[in-house]
């Protein structure tokens, strides 16, 4: 078997430059599916959810295109028609998805069609990533790869930069940052128009500047193989791959499996710890349902009689109000203003909620209100004299006083049409609350998402995400010139632990740049070693199935961590109590610790191979 030649920096660099596109791609999707499935109307208790499609889709992907490629030769080569075919998905899949809200439809119809495209987007992303690391694998010799992945790292992470600051850039331009209730702002809608773009660019530059091996030249250099000048083929499966895997193989994956579990706890609650800590959130009592002692019954919507609606999206409706003068007696409202004299109007209730203010509700249900003197709009009517003082009252008051079982109507979306009044029920579960007297709210203590603070905290984890990329690129150019990989792995994944671990404590939004640069030296090693240690220990015609596997190293932790997060969460803290998201901080940099003291099992090379690994990559080339 033939040594691979050395490759120019340029040719290393054309080997990767289309993971820029892709990358764009990746981060537009990760920075933005959350805002656009709670804009589109889903609750927003269920959004951790949608986190595990990517890892899930990346699980089935990514080993079937890895597997396919080992036996594909083609005009087009070996593994680039499989980013021909992702690449283009993607792109027609990245203009549906931020237009999911713009249909006319259903909010149920809209969130089913944007789980889809999701799905799709995820799925073709996975299937243009994956050729990359393959062609560096197949193409660059032992002494460049640890070059060849740090450029890889640093097209991923500038990837990353510039798909983060899209909507930023765009609202600064004039690009609208809000729309109509239930569609997706123009700023998100372009950046994915604008990442599509370039991601095609992108893969026409890709097709143009690389030129893989044929299949004689191939089986020169990296020996066996499936090839088409060979009379047999070696048929292999999943299982037996597995059963013959090297220990680099699993050692490396061990790791991998507590980095991505760390990131996973990131990405999911970065929001949540930085709002609180950095941006004093305030903190809100949320309702998620109806218990009677014996059931609890939870939905964004619930309603009395079919008609009445008792809770809508984690508020109490107002049912009307008491006053002193007539005890006992409610005075149904839908919308409710105070006039007095000289003053602009006071609205207490709207749209039969209480009004609030950045999310925080101007008045409470059983709050004595002074009206003394003032007048009173009821239902958009004429003024009236008020009494002296007005309580506001819910449903739940009223429901007390039934004795006997009563139906409530748990329903996914109700509409309230401006012109009739008439409301739209959708996925409606009709349910027998057998108790009305012990009905209560069940309610839990959660930030207050409408807040300022809570919006302004929102804003600069992308900032902190992008100064974490930036760290990682910079960092990715220094990761070749330490002598030891395994040295280098190990303090990357404790320099990020104690990223995680400060990022759970620090209150200055400022000091917050030190944290998530140093989690950015993680990010730039997970990005580079594996993948380099790995390939190395790699022989003969199923790298690419070998890879693909790999990759389950990276989505199995992510799918754990989606679903065991929550559990975690409440074992660590208390229903009467705001969820401590930032010991899940904490929890991750744990989990890096845990990573780099894994790093020391692993061996660079299958013991069955003589030849030893070259510890020191080529710089001469940055």
């Amino acid at each position: 078997m033939k040594t691979k030649p050395d490759l120019g920096f340029w040719k290393l660099w054309n080997l990767s430059f289309g993971f820029f596109g892709v990358q764009i791609a990746y981060a537009l999707q990760s920075a933005n599916v959350s805002r656009i499935f709670a804009t589109l109307g889903a609750d927003p208790h269920d959004l951790s959810y949608f986190w595990i499609l990517p890892p899930l889709m990346g699980l089935i992907v990514q080993p079937i295109v890895g597997t396919l490629s080992d036996k594909t030769w083609n005009r087009f080569g070996r593994r680039l028609p499989y980013l021909i075919i992702g690449a283009l998905v993607a792109v027609i899949v990245m203009c549906l998805l931020p237009n999911a809200g713009s249909f006319g439809l259903a909010v149920s119809s809209a969130i089913l069609i944007g789980l889809i495209a999701l799905m799709l987007l995820d799925t073709s992303i996975n299937m243009a990533m994956q050729p990359f690391k393959m062609l560096v694998g197949d193409m660059v010799n032992e002494k460049q790869k640890g070059l060849a992945y740090s450029i890889q790292s640093f097209l991923c992470n500038a990837g990353s930069i510039v798909g983060y600051v899209f909507p930023f850039i765009l609202t600064w331009i004039g690009f609208q940052n809000t729309a109509a209730e239930g569609v997706i702002p123009e700023t998100v809608i372009y950046s994915f128009y604008i990442g599509a773009a370039i991601l095609l660019l992108c893969v026409v530059y890709s097709l143009a500047k690389i030129k893989e091996w044929p299949p004689h030249i191939y089986a020169e250099y990296n020996g066996g193989g499936e090839t088409k000048t060979e009379g047999k083929k070696e048929k292999t499966n999943v299982f037996k791959l597995l059963a013959k895997a090297s220990t680099t193989f699993w050692t490396v994956g061990l790791v991998q499996f507590f980095c991505w579990f760390a990131f996973l706890f990131m990405w999911t609650y970065t929001n949540g710890t930085i709002a609180k800590n950095a941006f004093d959130c305030p903190e809100t009592t949320s309702i998620y349902g109806i218990t009677d002692g014996d059931q609890t019954f939870s939905k964004k919507y619930i309603l009395y009689n079919d008609t009445t609606v008792i809770m809508e999206n984690g508020k109490a409706t107002v049912a009307g109000y008491e006053c002193p003068e007539k005890p006992g007696e409610v005075i149904p409202v839908h919308s409710l203003a105070i006039l007095r004299e000289g003053a602009a109007p006071v609205q207490v209730v709207n749209n039969d909620l209480i009004t609030s203010t950045n999310g925080v509700a101007n008045f409470r249900f059983g709050e004595i209100i002074n009206t003394e003197g003032a007048k009173l709009s009821i239902n958009g009517g004429l003024p009236q004299d008020a009494p002296q003082s007005i309580t506001l009252v819910d449903h739940m008051s009223i429901i007390h006083k039934v004795n006997k079982p009563i139906n409530i109507t748990l329903a996914g979306i109700v509409t309230h049409d401006p012109h009739t009044g008439a409301l739209f029920i959708d996925e409606a579960e009709v349910k027998e609350l057998k108790h009305p007297r012990l009905a209560e709210f069940a309610t839990h203590v959660v930030l207050n998402t409408e807040s300022k603070e809570y919006n302004d905290a929102g804003n600069w984890v992308g900032i902190l995400f992008a100064i974490q990329a930036i760290g990682s690129v910079l960092w990715a150019v220094a990761l070749p010139r330490f002598r030891s990989r395994k040295f280098s792995y190990s303090l990357s994944l404790l320099l990020g632990a104690g990223g995680f671990i400060s990022a759970g404590f620090f209150t200055n939004p400022y000091l917050l740049f030190v944290s998530f640069v140093l989690i950015g030296c993680a990010w730039a090693a997970m990005l580079a070693w594996p993948f380099t240690i790995l390939t190395n220990s790699l022989k003969g015609g199923n790298i690419g199935a070998y890879l693909g596997l790999f990759n389950c190293s990276i989505c199995i932790p992510q799918i754990i961590g989606a679903l065991a997060g929550g559990w975690i969460l409440a074992a660590l803290g208390s229903a009467e109590s705001l969820a401590p998201q930032y010991l899940m901080m904490v929890i991750a940099g744990i989990s890096l610790v845990i990573g780099a003291l894994c790093v020391t099992i692993i061996k660079e090379h299958d013991p069955k191979d003589d030849e030893p690994v070259q510890e020191t990559p080529a710089i001469s080339e940055i």
